[in-house]
């Protein structure tokens, strides 16, 4: 369960839980929780996303039996100590992530492509909806989503399977799900715009909209489109915008893939006297990945900087262990190294061209922005494709 699963008031619960289970459980006080993992020379920490919540921990193999007592007391049976002190510290920081538009604008953008859907919700909920939660709400949404026969483990390292699931289930023996199945209705994605008035030294860009869902067919496409478009420092719009023109500091493409939707686009933040300048020379790249067969150098160079990237990351046991309980929780299919790598080079350039067209054509997109002077943002946007009129917001 994730943050697309809450509804009205509880807009942001999830994560308030996540605060929450580190200020302690039956059996270990926030202060003995944290002395346990430095004893074990250890992390401790946590994340929510849109579709789940994540507790991890990094420690020394002969440790094992300790760490996985306190993290699942911690996942089962939070106290919710200090909730209304916990209920301040995630107030100020949804102040500090509104503090820093170059994380904002995803936010806006995703609200945006999805309006209402609940994938358009931020998961930090707001001020209001974190302001108004009572205790009773929040113990109740924890013991209808925690429970232990929905979580999935996962662990990489120096690590025996076998040994690990007998730890787990001597403490809690195998019971029934829940039950609760979320369902999830597709979202329905037009092309808007939107525009937030803040103080801000540049002005801040997002356009964005459908992308593909975590295991569409084409999602190896997907990778190595994003990697030649905006996710390397030879892409094209990194060098087209950045090192040829200097027009911006930073300037990048993104991917992110849900159970059945998914979502694609382009960030940007430039000063606002260049604003024109960068969305013509963004324009130009978009209508070149649409419209124009990437020659095969430029193809090769993506698929590389994606299989290096790839074999980087599973450098690290923490990257092996989320890869390995992402895939299990969400569903999403386990691939070994060398189909993982023969997937990708296997794709061509007719495939990124038909992808591109379908997911990056110009009058497709949403545009999201964030910056002091709207007046100026509608302006640059006057010779952009048609489009929906410009929405104000906060």
């Amino acid at each position: 369960m994730g943050s697309r699963d809450e509804t009205g008031s509880l807009t942001g619960v999830t994560h308030f839980i996540e605060h929450l289970l580190f200020k302690g459980s039956e059996r270990y006080s926030a202060e003995r929780i944290a002395q346990v993992f430095d004893t074990l020379g250890g992390e401790l920490n946590a994340a929510t996303s849109k579709e789940y919540v994540l507790v991890y921990g990094r420690f020394v193999d002969d440790q094992l039996p300790k760490a996985m007592d306190v993290l699942v007391d911690m996942l089962l049976t939070p106290t919710f100590t200090d909730l209304d002190n916990e209920r301040e510290v995630i107030l100020e920081e949804i102040a500090m992530y509104e503090d820093s538009p170059q994380d904002l604008i995803h936010d806006l953008l995703t609200e945006t492509i999805f309006g209402a859907h609940p994938l358009g919700h931020a998961v930090l909920g707001t001020r209001e909806t974190i302001g108004g939660m009572s205790e009773a709400e929040v113990r109740a949404y924890h013991q209808r989503h925690f429970r232990f026969s929905d979580m999935v483990v996962a662990a990489a390292g120096n690590v025996d399977h076998d040994e690990l699931r007998e730890l787990i289930l001597a403490g809690h023996p195998r019971s029934d799900s829940n039950g609760l199945v979320p369902v999830h209705t597709p979202a329905e994605i037009t092309p808007r715009r939107a525009f937030m008035v803040k103080e801000t030294e540049q002005v801040h860009v997002c356009l964005g909209g459908r992308g593909l869902p975590r295991n569409h067919e084409k999602r190896f496409v997907l990778t190595v489109l994003d990697s030649l478009l905006g996710g390397s420092l030879s892409s094209r719009l990194f060098q087209e915008v950045r090192e040829k023109r200097g027009l911006v500091y930073s300037i990048y493409s993104f991917a992110s893939q849900y159970r059945e939707a998914g979502m694609a686009g382009v960030y940007f933040g430039c000063r606002p006297d260049r604003l024109a300048t960068v969305i013509e020379t963004v324009q130009v790249e978009l209508a070149r990945i649409v419209t124009e067969a990437v020659p095969t150098d430029e193809v090769e160079r993506a698929k590389e900087h994606v299989k290096g990237r790839l074999l980087l990351g599973l450098e690290s046991t923490n990257s092996r262990m989320s890869r390995l309980g992402k895939g299990v929780l969400t569903g999403a299919e386990l691939l070994d190294l060398d189909e993982i790598t023969r997937r990708v080079e296997s794709v061509t350039a007719e495939e990124i061209l038909e992808l591109a067209a379908d997911l990056f054509e110009p009058s497709a997109l949403s545009v999201a922005g964030i910056g002091t002077d709207e007046t100026g943002f509608r302006a640059a946007f006057e010779n952009w494709v048609p489009g929906n009129p410009i929405d104000s917001v906060g």
